[in-house]
């Protein structure tokens, strides 16, 4: 019995002694063509990627593109201020069911139920918050954005998977 309970002791001061790491996590306000904040998007930085959380409301349900954009600007209207897909390298080439796709910015479509709303987590090892092991980095020198398309990517097409207009935009702070 004195030895369990020694053991005890030794685990919980060995675990009460580990610095606290918290994850390197960014929020970002999504908003609508109008302006109008309709949710928000969590990016935090892992060891191989990214995760990806986006809450959001007042969407028009069924399928919807996503990608990482460019560039940290959703300041006008059209969202054409975010920029492209971001990118490893050029020419870029669209679609991760594409044998030679680059285009980093590359996100699985998202879901809107009947409501208009959506939550969802999405896991991306093609980019990184700051650069770490070669990957395009969401937090460079002009950042980078969120897009939500008003149609589904089709995953391949030539530049954006058919994903249409861009409908919500999300600057990664």
């Amino acid at each position: 019995m004195i030895r369990g309970t020694l053991a005890v002791a030794l685990t919980l001061v060995t675990v009460s002694a580990l610095p606290a790491q918290a994850p390197d996590a960014h929020t970002g306000e999504l908003k609508n063509a109008g302006g109008s904040s309709i949710g928000t998007i969590t990016v935090t930085g892992l060891p191989k990627g990214v995760l990806l959380r986006v809450e959001a409301k007042g969407l028009t349900p069924g399928w919807h593109g996503m990608h990482f954009h460019e560039k940290g600007d959703c300041s006008d209207a059209a969202f054409k201020s975010a920029g492209a897909h971001v990118h490893s390298t050029t020419p870029v080439v669209h679609g991760i069911m594409n044998a030679d796709a680059n285009d980093a910015g590359d996100l699985p479509n998202l879901y809107v139920n009947a409501d208009g709303s959506a939550t969802v987590e999405v896991y991306s090892t093609l980019v990184s918050l700051k650069g770490d092991n070669g990957k395009p980095a969401l937090l460079d020198a002009d950042g980078a954005a969120v897009v939500i398309h008003a149609s589904p990517d089709d995953y391949k097409t030539q530049p954006i998977g058919g994903s249409g207009a861009r409908v919500a935009c999300a600057v990664i702070k």
